[in-house]
């Protein structure tokens, strides 16, 4: 039988008292994310989801303790209704299908931006508790790093480092690690951006994709949002309320008054240990994961990667480096265009 057969007779007989029927039960696929997980819609009213999670690949357990722990914290999260573990399906609540993404515009960023923001603030005040969020710890954020050099830089660019390169990205992954261990440690989604939130009717977010949530540096999500992978603000905007929030919250914490240019450097380093990262992720889900469609969206990322170790004495060595031994690559490549221009 196959896999999507199994989801619907299991789903059928999992339907929740409040769901209802007027015909037999349909799946209808829904476009997923970057992992491994299949989304599918049901024609029960009210609409509910049916998901398979390969075991395997996705720690549904791990899904289902985050779901409740941000659930208890007022976050909006699907409802779980049901689970098999051992198949790797769940029922749970539809959040509708209006991503944040596609609506944004100028008019409307400040607004809609106000209510994610809000609705981190609510990611942000859940319980850290250790038995459901990791710690987003050195060996962690060194290993995402490391995606960089194996997946972009060897496996995209077909380039291979020299041990004082190796030694020179290592010096530098070191530097971004120090300064996320170094900041307030909150729970954090890890990948907190418009094609993550979803957006109702009544603008309330409805956030997706938080299986791998951990307990770390306040600035992560902000900049996952206001540095979005997939979307590009003036960096005058971003600056006015990346400021805005993280003040707001070092009072909230009741912390020091911080120095701006401090938030900043923290929201900065940041946001390039993610920006590295990401270029790693997005190489890996074409080359071993058969997903070309991130490519398109290297050279944003890599604008902001390159903006940061540009704006900053810390970073010269690895600007340097960057300048010398990536950039000559990159007109190389079918998806490649202009960085300097690149989410305008």
């Amino acid at each position: 039988m196959k896999i999507t057969d199994c989801l619907a007779s299991w789903a059928l007989e999992a339907l929740p008292d409040h769901a209802t029927l007027d015909a037999p039960l349909t799946l209808t696929p829904i476009t997923g994310d970057a992992g491994f997980r299949c989304y599918f819609r049901l024609n029960t009213r009210p609409t509910l989801m049916a998901v398979h999670a390969p075991p395997s690949h996705e720690d549904v357990p791990g899904f289902v303790s985050k779901d409740l722990a941000f659930k208890a914290g007022g976050v909006g999260v699907p409802t779980v209704y049901a689970v098999d573990y051992q198949q790797g399906f769940m029922l749970q609540s539809d959040l509708g299908h209006q991503l944040l993404q596609p609506v944004l515009n100028q008019g409307n960023m400040e607004r809609l931006y106000g209510v994610a923001e809000r609705e981190l603030v609510r990611i942000q005040c859940v319980k850290p508790d250790a038995g459901v969020f990791p710690p987003y710890d050195s060996p962690q954020l060194q290993r995402e790093m490391a995606l960089f050099p194996e997946w972009f830089v060897g496996g995209l660019l077909d380039l291979q480092l020299d041990a004082d390169e190796r030694q020179l990205l290592q010096e530098s992954f070191t530097l971004l690690t120090d300064a996320a261990l170094s900041q307030p440690q909150v729970v954090v989604h890890r990948d907190y951006h418009s094609r993550n939130l979803l957006l109702s009717k009544q603008e309330e977010i409805g956030v997706i994709d938080f299986q791998d949530a951990l307990v770390g540096a306040f600035t992560y999500d902000l900049v996952s949002l206001l540095k979005d992978c997939y979307i590009r603000w003036p960096a005058a905007i971003v600056r006015v309320r990346a400021l805005a929030f993280l003040q707001a919250r070092v009072r909230a914490m009741g912390a020091p008054e911080m120095p701006e240019d401090q938030l900043l450097r923290w929201f900065d380093f940041m946001g390039l240990q993610r920006h590295i990262k990401v270029l790693g992720i997005f190489a890996r889900l074409w080359l071993r994961d058969g997903k070309p469609r991130y490519l398109d969206d290297l050279p944003l990322v890599l604008r902001y990667t390159l903006e940061v170790t540009a704006a900053y004495g810390e970073l010269k060595s690895l600007d340097d480096w960057l300048t010398a031994r990536i950039l000559p690559e990159l007109p190389k490549q079918s998806w490649y265009r202009d960085w300097h221009t690149a989410g305008e």
